[in-house]
């Protein structure tokens, strides 16, 4: 056994990665009225949630850490004239079509993510600037993508509870997204 410890990159992409297992765990395996359904005074879905996180995954970890394009589905989207898009599609659409859209995401991210902590480690600047002039690190925007994670899943496990009573702390380290 080597007493040799992760260097920061790893851990911080261990505990997103984590997050990301948690949040798949949550959502996975629903039909389309799984999805669909929705608790207390709130119109958030899974389904809707799933989509959303897609597009966190694309817009703060393509876009604005690594500084590409969105790709699609998202550039086809007016989000001017449907601010909700994601949430609202994202109840609609078929279960394989939305857990393969975020899927999707998560692989690019990966790569993307990758890329870009062996360019610029994980001081380097993201792709873009606040408006106030500050440009987050890449270790700045990878915690915020972990906190966005944490933050869903929370949704997530109130919702999934709501739709068949599944409860508990998540998937063990060998479930894969």
């Amino acid at each position: 056994m080597s007493d040799a410890s992760p260097d920061e990159a790893d851990t911080i992409l261990a505990i997103l990665e984590r997050n990301r297992r948690t949040f798949a765990w949550k959502t996975e395996g629903l039909d389309r009225a799984g999805l669909r359904a929705t608790t207390a005074a709130s119109t958030m879905t899974l389904g809707g949630l799933v989509k959303h996180v897609a597009l966190v995954e694309a817009d703060w970890l393509a876009v604005k850490l690594a500084g590409r394009e969105y790709g699609e589905p998202w550039d086809g989207v007016d989000f001017d004239a449907d601010p909700s898009w994601e949430w609202r599609t994202g109840a609609e659409d078929e279960p394989a079509t939305v857990y393969a859209l975020w899927r999707a995401a998560v692989d690019r991210s990966r790569r993307l993510v990758r890329e870009v902590i062996d360019e610029r480690g994980l001081a380097g600047p993201a792709s873009f600037t606040w408006p106030d002039g500050r440009t987050p690190t890449v270790r700045a925007m990878l915690i915020d993508m972990i906190e966005e994670y944490a933050r869903h899943t929370g949704h997530a496990d109130i919702l999934r509870e709501a739709v068949d009573g599944r409860v508990g702390e998540g998937a063990p380290a060998d479930f894969t997204i």
